[in-house]
């Protein structure tokens, strides 16, 4: 069934070439922006801007780890009214604990899918340009699992071309570190 979806996917390709040969192309495109500079730069932004969150999450992990251990190891000793209480306590964090997760997580696939969103049109102009300078007919993304795409090989991977092309026509400056005096220009060198 793959096999025949794939081949009424490319048989058109073929068909129109009237027995040219047809260059095909695949591409992980989740490696592909990720590896570029301004991948890596948006996942180092994002990773620093939800450090904080993560710290609050996981500190309020620890708490409940607390109470569940103070829980264990005196619950022997505890009245019922004292056990209550403390497993109200953590019944308490933990539902604070989760909706904090949840928060954090559609968060997080948010600042994602803004950043995907923001490198999408790039990305697709690099591979536009790429494929139609290198003869490609067809380019396959096969980091997406609903390509019906058995075998691909390595021949035919434009992946690190990709990164390469896309990190050339949108290089990432490097933002100044906040409080860091500008580097003063190099003067020329003098002749003797």
């Amino acid at each position: 069934m793959t096999r025949t979806i794939l081949f009424l996917l490319i048989a058109p390709v073929f068909a129109a070439a009237q027995g040219a040969p047809q260059k095909i192309g695949a591409i992980n495109i989740q490696a592909a922006m990720t590896g570029t500079q301004e991948g890596k730069k948006a996942a180092d932004d994002l990773a620093k801007k939800l450090t904080p969150r993560k710290n609050a999450i996981d500190a309020k992990a620890a708490q409940i780890r607390a109470l569940q251990d103070k829980l264990q190891r005196g619950g022997v000793a505890m009245s019922e009214a004292a056990k209550a209480d403390l497993t109200r306590q953590i019944d308490e964090q933990t539902k604070s604990y989760n909706r904090d997760m949840e928060d954090a997580q559609a968060e997080m696939n948010d600042d994602q899918r803004e950043i995907i969103a923001g490198m999408t049109p790039k990305m697709t102009s690099v591979i536009d340009k790429y494929a139609t300078a290198h003869g490609f007919s067809v380019v396959f993304d096969v980091s997406n699992p609903n390509t019906p795409l058995l075998y691909v090989s390595n021949m035919i991977d434009i992946t690190r071309d990709i990164i390469e092309l896309y990190d050339q026509s949108y290089p990432v400056s490097e933002a100044p570190k906040p409080g860091a005096a500008p580097k003063p220009p190099t003067p020329p060198a003098t002749k003797k």
